[in-house]
């Protein structure tokens, strides 16, 4: 049974309504989209989490973006993986097929400020990978830097934030607009047992920027970046449980 950010994402894209309140919580971004639209979870029925690579083609086929994301991420592609997104919506953004992608939390221990892990008998292949994913988000950096964004991304700190923000850079600088939102969860008591769960706004807000701060400036945030024509957003939002997770061993 799932707990904590899974269990809500999960819980809320069961909702009819949640394509509806999906486009209200990344305002001021111009998107629409239905309930005939494309996204990944679905619900607990459809579980299973988002790579891009595979879940660019369903809403976007044959664009060029999807090969060239992979190549970017792995030197050598067989039995490697992209990340999984804990939330992908296809849709339009300023009249164009795009993608909102989220990454959700529900308390403070789920903002890891880890690097990237290599063991110490990997393959050949995957030091490779290691090397091309660490060139990968260097790219992004400069990629953002040429944007007037300096930030400190990087493979070997804060990974799982510098591979979202340099996927969503990537993706805008390949054609396809692109919003990344960091999605707090609040209220969850049932997560207590782990670590205090986010109270409201300003508690997720706070917390967020003490974890991220060192990484990325809070100007790269709540503004539209325009890559070549092509928008990239990053959001910071909230948005209150459904139903407190189970508490262990229930």
């Amino acid at each position: 049974m799932y707990r904590g950010s899974r269990k809500h994402i999960l819980g809320w894209t069961d909702q009819p309504d949640f394509i509806i309140h999906l486009l209200d919580m990344i305002r001021p971004v111009q998107a629409s989209a239905s309930a005939g639209s494309l996204w990944m979870p679905r619900g607990h029925r459809f579980s299973e989490e988002a790579r891009l690579e595979s879940f660019g083609p369903q809403f976007l086929n044959e664009h060029a973006a999807w090969p060239a994301l992979r190549r970017w991420w792995l030197r050598h592609e067989a039995g490697a993986n992209t990340p999984n997104w804990d939330l992908a919506i296809g849709c339009e953004i300023e009249g164009r097929p795009g993608l909102v992608l989220l990454e959700a939390k529900a308390n403070k221990l789920e903002l890891k400020s880890e690097g990237k892990s290599l063991d110490g008998d990997a393959s050949h292949n995957s030091r490779e990978n290691h090397a091309q994913i660490g060139a990968a988000i260097a790219e992004a950096r400069q990629g953002l830097l040429a944007l007037g964004m300096k930030t400190g991304i990087d493979r070997d700190s804060h990974y799982q934030l510098s591979n979202r923000i340099a996927f969503t850079w990537k993706l805008a600088s390949l054609g396809i607009p692109t919003v990344l939102v960091y999605l707090g969860f609040l209220g969850d008591s049932g997560i207590a047992d782990v670590a205090p769960p986010f109270a409201d706004y300003a508690d997720w807000h706070k917390a967020f920027w003490g974890y991220a701060a060192p990484i990325v400036p809070e100007e790269l945030f709540e503004r539209r970046l325009d890559t070549g024509n092509t928008p990239a957003w990053f959001l910071i939002r909230s948005r209150q449980i459904l139903e407190m997770s189970p508490r262990a061993g229930s």
